[in-house]
This record gives C-alpha cells, structure tokens and sequence, in this order.
C-alpha cells in the first residue's frame, strides 16, 4: 500500500516507532489479504449473525417521533448486539485477522468498557489470552464492566498515570505492543490509531450503515435525511455513516461530548475547540495547548472522554461533508431519561449524547423528514453514575 493510501486528505498516517513498523506492516498485508477472501467473509458472517445477533433492528420510534413534534425517528438497535454494544462488530473483525497472523496474545485499551467486554468475550470464545487496559478513573465509574471482563477471563490493568482515563489506558496498551509485538495483537476499538486501524475498524462497523441503507429502503422506500450519532474516537458514527457517504442529500452530525460546556476546559470537543496534532500514531484533530501537549479532558461518558477524533472524520469535517456538535453532560442525562421514558430503551451514555442532540434539533425539522439515530449501546451500565448525577442513591 502506498503512504497516501494510508491517509484521508491529510489525516492518519503511521506515527509509531521504527520496532513498530513491520508488526503494523504485516497487519496491513493479511488485513488487504483476507478483506474480500471468500472464507473470511463467511467465517467473519456466520460469528455476526449466530454469534452477535446481527442484524440489529432498525425501529420507529413512534412516542419519541410524537413528542418531538418533526420528522420521523428511527433508531438502530446496536444496543441490542450481544455484549450491549456495536463494539462486537470490529472485534469479531479483528480477532479473525488476529488468528490468521498466528497471534497467541489479545490487548485491549476501554474506556466505558464496552470495547473491553466485547474484546474479553471474543477472546474466551477463541480461548486466547487477554489482557485490558482501562484508566483508574474509569474502573470506577464503570465497576460493573470490569467485573464482567474478570469474570470472561481477561485481566484488568487499571492505569493510574495521567487523566486516568481513555488516552491514557490507550498509550498503555501502545507500549504492551511494543514490547510484546511478536506473538501479541492489539485490538484497537475505535476509528483511531496508526493505519490501517481506522480502515479496518470503519470496514468492520459498516455493516451498522449497510444494514441501515436497506432497512430504511424497505420501511420508507427512500434514503433518510439525517443520520445521527455520538463521537468519540468515532467507531459507531463511522459505521453508520460511511454507506452513506455517496448519498448527498443525506446529512451526516456527529455528536461530541460538551461536558460541563465548551467554553470551560472541562469537555472531549475535539472537533469543536480542537486543532490538528499528532497522537496514537496518527494525525487528526485533538485538544491541545499551543505547545502541541494534550489536554484533559472531560465527559460523564467514559467512552467519550478522549482528547481526539478519528482521522477520517477530521478529513470528512474538513470537506464539509459530516457537521459535529456537541451537547452537555447535563444534555445527555436528560436524554437518557427522557429515551428510557418514552421508548422504554435505555440508551447508554456515549449514546444519549446522540438523542440528545436530536431532541433539540427535531423540533425544527419536517414532518417528512427521516432522522435516523444511531442507539450505539445500552445503558446497563450507566445507571449509577446518571443516579450520582441527578443526586439520587443507589443502595448495593
């Protein structure tokens, strides 16, 4: 492959240290290797449908669609995946191409947890030995998740340097690899990283937009006119919208985490407030100072709380074609509740961003209209830090 194809427009790239290269090589030979081969397809098919529960619905939201007072909502289910996540998609991706290189080792980085649970979970199916990162701060609030990776028998490294959060989880599991990269293999879980991760990720998690594109044909026999969904790293938003990114009449909004707001330093904006630099092994767009050093971040959702973007998305914001907002912590809550009232469905917090945004922004659409949201988990596992936020306690 050649260096511009390691790129979109000026984002991505290979940024890691020379003992680095040949694994990531390698990596990128059996990943275009195997891709499009027949067995792999099947095999990569038969562990999504038997296995994950592919495919996921994609449901009118009728309550919602009537309280908002605009378009038509509907809602992809990703939540409703085995494990409670769209973080299945990629792994089961991954731990194929892992198999073919003949690695004995898994590593993992998580943030909520959800990349960790899948990961753990593929990695007792395969019988393999798996070892996850995941910042102390977010071990806390996302005790429940560490129990379920220890009790799928992965070990739980708490990281205790830095903000203790996701960056810092991530630059763990990045030295691991370093250190262990012969029989090692590093499952990245978002659009993020040194090529050809955020390739193999998004090709991975676009059966999300796949599956979308023909539901919606047959339910509205038209595409949608928004596609909506929480950013992070970008793993989800990028599922869902890469199918689409031909269809032009077809507007894309990516959510970011505002936090406490973005005219305070406590927010994970990337896209809003931050600037093109370099991290992980790839240049996008990140939160730093002027010195080029990441800064804390914040966001009530653990899966949102890291300092960049996927490069892809840095490059489909730069042409327009994908706009990001972001909403608040406070937002994000009150989306929670009002999805879990309304709809019955409990999304996650990383995903009550993105119904959160769509509550503000329906009201002005259409009554023709199609908005589809992307449910990207559920929020099992949220409960008590949105108890702790609405100042209500939970009893153990």
């Amino acid at each position: 492959m050649s260096e511009n194809e390691r790129y979109f427009g000026e984002y991505g790239g290979m940024f890691v240290p020379e003992t680095l290269m040949g694994s990531l090589t390698a990596l990128e030979e059996t990943y275009d290797k195997y891709k499009d081969e027949k067995d792999f397809l099947e095999q990569k098919e038969y562990y999504l449908r038997e296995y994950a529960g592919r495919e996921t619905p994609l449901y009118f939201a009728k309550r919602m669609t009537e309280l908002l007072g605009g378009g038509k909502v509907y809602l992809k289910r990703e939540d409703l995946n085995h494990t409670g996540s769209h973080k299945l998609n990629n792994v089961i991706g991954q731990m194929l191409i892992a198999q073919r290189m003949g690695k004995t080792r898994i590593i993992a980085e998580t943030g909520a947890g959800q990349h960790g649970v899948a990961t753990a979970t593929i990695a007792a199916l395969f019988d393999l030995p798996c070892t996850v990162y995941m910042g102390e701060q977010d071990t806390q609030r996302q005790a429940l998740n560490v129990f379920r990776m220890e009790l799928l028998g992965a070990k739980v490294v708490s990281v205790h340097t830095g903000t203790k959060t996701l960056k810092d989880a991530t630059s763990e599991a990045i030295r691991d690899w370093a250190a262990n990269f012969e029989d090692t293999y590093y499952v990245i879980g978002s659009v993020v990283g040194p090529s050809p991760y955020p390739r193999m990720v998004r090709d991975f998690q676009s059966v999300i937009g796949i599956e979308t594109k023909r539901q919606i044909a047959e339910k509205e026999a038209r595409m949608p006119d928004y596609l909506i969904a929480c950013v992070g790293g970008g793993s989800n938003a990028m599922g869902l919208f890469y199918p689409f990114i031909g269809e032009e009449n077809v507007k894309m909004i990516g959510v970011e985490a505002g936090g406490k707001g973005t005219d305070t330093p406590h927010h994970a904006a990337a896209i809003g407030k931050g600037s093109p630099g370099v991290l992980h092994g790839m240049k996008s767009y990140f939160l730093q100072d002027e010195f080029g050093q990441i800064l804390p971040v914040h966001s009530i959702s653990a899966g949102l709380d890291y300092p960049g973007i996927g490069p892809e998305h840095a490059s489909l914001f730069e042409s327009g074609r994908v706009r990001f907002e972001s909403v608040t912590d406070d937002e994000a809550v009150e989306a929670f509740e009002f999805l879990s009232k309304t709809e019955g469905i409990m999304p996650a917090l990383e995903s009550a961003h993105a119904v959160a945004y769509a509550c503000k922004m329906i009201p002005k659409t259409r009554k023709n209209d199609i908005i589809v949201i992307n449910v990207s988990g559920r929020g099992d596992k949220d409960v008590y830090s949105v108890a702790k936020h609405m100042g209500v306690s939970i009893n153990d």
